[in-house]
């Protein structure tokens, strides 16, 4: 299967245990406020009530519309942080980097939301495979982004990137999972650009 990365563009400064350096709670947020209500605007824009969501690499908030919905399920690497997200209905401790099998069935999701945290991923057209499989029929992926990171922790081919060079990142492991990119949305309604990427679940999936 097409990896996108090859060793080189994955590799990351600090190649230490992600886990380790993820051990203690941040409880703060990674963009500013105006990029965090821009998010949400567009949550609310492609999300209906009702919807099953899976925020994947999520922490302590999920910046998700005040609606209701079915179930959210997030995903991070630190417990605490999962603990202290009122959003979620169950939450799950899962390093990308070493396993991409998510423990989630097929076609379980209309959503999966991935914010400020797409830069990490080493083998990331083995996990957005894995977003499309969980997604239903008519199902959407949203890949959001800044330019801000732990520098040290992305990978290399992200911090050589431009911001548009990052967005044509996202849209290439999109491809690679069989999704099929409906938008990619540059703005900059504060300080920090915002910069998302828009997928649906193929037909024929």
């Amino acid at each position: 299967m097409e990896s996108v990365l090859d060793d080189r563009d994955r590799a990351k400064l600090d190649d230490g245990d992600d886990g380790a350096f993820y051990d203690s709670p941040r409880l703060v947020t990674h963009a500013d406020d105006a990029f965090l209500a821009r998010l949400t605007e567009l949550y609310a824009s492609v999300l209906e009530p009702g919807d099953r969501v899976f925020d994947a690499m999520g922490s302590w908030v999920s910046h998700l519309p005040d609606d209701d919905y079915d179930r959210v399920i997030v995903h991070g690497l630190n417990a605490a942080e999962l603990e202290r997200n009122d959003r979620a209905d169950e939450s799950f401790v899962q390093d990308f980097n070493r396993s991409q099998s998510l423990p989630l069935a097929d076609d379980a999701f209309d959503a999966v939301c991935c914010a400020l945290s797409a830069q990490y991923l080493q083998h990331p057209a083995a996990v957005f495979r894995e977003f499309a499989r969980v997604l239903a029929p008519e199902g959407v992926v949203v890949v959001s982004f800044t330019n801000r990171m732990f520098p040290t922790k992305a990978v290399r081919a992200w911090r050589a990137a431009t911001m548009d060079g990052r967005a044509d990142l996202v849209a290439e492991y999109c491809r690679a999972a069989g999704l099929r990119v409906v938008e990619t949305v540059r703005d900059r309604p504060g300080e920090d650009p915002f910069y998302a990427v828009v997928a649906e679940r193929a037909e024929g999936r």
